[in-house]
């Protein structure tokens, strides 16, 4: 297991360290378009950081202001130590104390089960983003 932390940041102070993860996960890793990767919501979103002991930055999530839950990323070499479910926690948590009643994500298809885990439940049928499979998965925070 590694040893990390995961925080809220702002992305105004905090954009390079999440640029860095996302960069390197979605449009290295996965071919997502850079076009596609950025986009307005971030400056208007709560954004969630994960770092490592030499405070390097490891994994991400942002919650946007409808309730979504997105660009969840942990450096490839890094998941299965716990750091993505932290970060989903995290993001969950703030949801709840912004009040919202539920939040929903669009989860690509081999991360539905990881959603699952946190009673995430799938909605419609699949679709492609970003050339990725994917499922709308929605949760009820009560």
């Amino acid at each position: 297991m590694i040893n990390f932390k995961c925080y809220e940041v702002i992305w105004s102070v905090d954009e390079n360290r999440l640029k860095r993860v996302r960069f390197s996960v979605f449009i290295e890793e996965q071919g997502v378009a850079q076009e596609e990767e950025w986009d307005e919501e971030d400056i208007n979103s709560r954004h969630f950081l994960a770092v490592d002991d030499a405070d390097r930055p490891i994994g991400t999530a942002r919650l946007t202001p409808n309730g979504q839950i997105g660009r969840m990323a942990v450096v490839k070499e890094l998941r299965g130590n716990g750091i993505g479910k932290t970060l989903l926690k995290l993001a969950i948590n703030g949801a709840k104390n912004a009040g919202f009643t539920a939040v929903f994500l669009h989860a690509q298809e081999h991360a539905v089960d990881f959603y699952k885990q946190e009673q995430f439940v799938e909605e419609g049928k699949l679709f492609m983003e970003a050339g990725i499979s994917h499922r709308l998965m929605t949760k009820q925070l009560l």
